[in-house]
């Protein structure tokens, strides 16, 4: 079962001691022969999250750490798994996703989080795109108390700040909002979140400029934590893919804390190429000092929403009720619907949105496809689905969500072999992402296409992403680290969901275990519930 909030300070305070009596097993030599421990995983081939070479050997865990991970080991243990032809490694991180549906979700049941444990992951992070409440410690709790199947790391989210102050107005905060935002933001950080995310290319903090975003940054920054973005455009809406990189390059530098990209990509036609320019200008800031690292997902689609690919940010400003008034408005119509047609240029035309939210008469059709049974253009089409979501109250829910096929393959074959990448999801409902992205990743770029190797693979899912954001005794298969654990059959591990079929459970995985307590067995879920809110130590300074 999940533990208290409360006793997360526990934990961190024998910290040290567990890391004392890790230094007794390092290397692989047991504290003492013969010793028991609960569960060893036995004769699997070890990928333990960092630099080195896989090894065949046992991996050994005693309540919810670790105790041994060496060539062999003389232990007694309640259970023996036989890990022979598999491989063992770190439960996977997933540092970008939209997991609410399933952590937040009234039936237990589905709180285990299975589109997760099937893939591996064992822990998510939360509150991304700028979308993560500054009442962390009161969201964390409730996640925890209520029982859910993976670990959780919560950012504190730009847009709700914005929001809290500004509403959905697009205009620049006065001083004192400008305090009042900094302020929750410190909030946040005081609770244990992990750092800032922002949304950028979202109403309303698409309404920012870059210097409201530092001013609040440099609070996070002020409190240890990562600026985590996705950037205010990965295309050419508005200032280019290249000059957006080089906005949140800067973000960092004057805050003075790390940057990473969420999903880094180059969408649309307009961009297709442009990975290389990307690379350079990161390697160029890592270079001069500023910590830069991103995390990418292996499809060519990516998620959002209708409104959000084809509407122009002014015509959304004050929110959904002011754009209705909008549409109502012939010339004002006439001016988007112009700002329209580009917009979907950019994402490759109507035949490449495809409309993915579950549960309703377009689902499973291009917007092509409903523009042309409808009888409409398909800027109106998108524009009646778009409304009949706002009157409908379901545009939160996901009324208006596509795929969008905008990527170019060697774009992601390129970032893909970047030192500091890593793996993420973006895991949104009605995407196959959500479901299948890290055995997509291995199935395709690694047993198929041979773009990266395995262990680069275990690597950007685990050990790298685990030090990007700083988690304690996480990411590793090390003594005293906490048993988080993925046994996988590597010739059966493999995605199950698509576009059409977006909800199906992946394959492969043997074992898994997050904090010693087994979540999949034999492929299928335990129904335990062990996920913990990870929240980081209160940082200098807070109240």
């Amino acid at each position: 079962m999940p533990q208290p909030l409360a006793s997360l300070s526990v934990r961190r305070t024998i910290g040290s001691l567990s890391v004392a009596a890790a230094l007794l097993c390092v290397g692989g030599a047991a504290a003492k022969a013969d010793q028991t421990v609960d569960v060893i995983i036995r004769g699997g081939t070890i990928y333990d999250g960092g630099e080195g070479k896989p090894f065949v050997g046992d991996v050994a865990i005693r309540g919810d750490q670790i105790v041994y991970v060496g060539k062999s080991g003389r232990h007694k243990a309640g259970k023996v798994i036989d890990a022979k032809g598999m491989i063992v490694a770190p439960g996977f991180i997933d540092p970008h996703t939209h997991a609410d549906s399933f952590i937040r979700s009234p039936d237990k049941a589905v709180r285990v989080n299975a589109a997760w444990l099937n893939q591996g992951a064992t822990t998510v992070m939360i509150g991304v795109d700028g979308s993560g409440t500054p009442d962390v410690a009161e969201d964390a709790g409730k996640l925890a108390a209520s029982g859910i199947g993976t670990n959780i790391v919560p950012f504190v989210g730009f847009g709700p700040v914005r929001q809290r102050v500004l509403g959905q107005d697009a205009r620049a905060p006065s001083p004192a909002e400008l305090d009042r935002m900094k302020a929750l933001v410190a909030k946040g950080m005081c609770e244990g979140a992990v750092g800032l995310s922002t949304g950028l290319f979202y109403a309303p903090q698409s309404f920012s400029i870059t210097d409201e975003v530092v001013a609040v940054a440099r609070e996070a920054a002020r409190h240890g934590g990562v600026y985590d973005t996705h950037q205010r455009d990965e295309s050419s809406y508005s200032i280019g893919l290249l000059g957006s990189v080089q906005e949140a390059i800067d973000i960092g530098r004057q805050a003075g804390m790390p940057v990473h990209f969420a999903h880094l990509k180059a969408l649309g036609v307009d961009v297709h190429g442009q990975a290389g320019a990307v690379i350079d200008a990161i390697d160029a800031a890592r270079k001069s000092g500023v910590d830069v690292t991103a995390d990418q997902y292996p499809w060519l689609a990516s998620g959002s929403s209708l409104d959000a690919s084809l509407l122009p940010r002014w015509a959304v400003d004050g929110g959904g009720p002011a754009l209705l008034k909008r549409l109502d408005d012939p010339a004002t119509l006439e001016r988007i619907r112009g700002e329209m047609q580009e917009n979907l240029r950019r994402r490759g035309g109507a035949s490449a949105l495809l409309l993915i939210a579950q549960g309703f008469p377009w689902t499973g059709q291009t917007l092509e496809q409903v523009a042309d049974t409808w009888k409409l253009d398909s800027r109106d089409a998108a524009l009646r689905i778009i409304r009949q979501s706002i009157e409908a109250g379901e545009q939160k829910s996901g009324g208006t969500a596509v795929a969008s096929f905008n990527m170019a393959q060697a774009d992601v074959d390129l970032l893909m072999k970047q030192p500091w990448m890593v793996t993420s999801s973006d895991g949104s409902d009605g995407h196959p992402r959500m479901f299948a992205t890290f055995p997509e990743k291995y199935v395709r770029y690694v047993r198929e296409r041979k773009v990266i190797d395995l262990a680069t693979f275990i690597r950007q899912s685990t050990g790298r992403t685990a030090d990007i954001y700083k988690l304690d005794r996480r990411g590793y298969l090390r003594p005293g680290y906490f048993a988080d654990i993925l046994v996988f059959n590597p010739d059966q591990y493999a995605p199950r969901a698509d576009y059409v079929r977006p909800r199906e459970l992946s394959v492969g995985v043997s074992k898994l275990f997050v904090n010693g307590a087994l979540a999949v067995d034999d492929g299928r879920t335990t129904g335990v519930a062990a996920g913990r809110a990870l929240l980081r130590p209160r940082p200098a300074g807070c109240p």
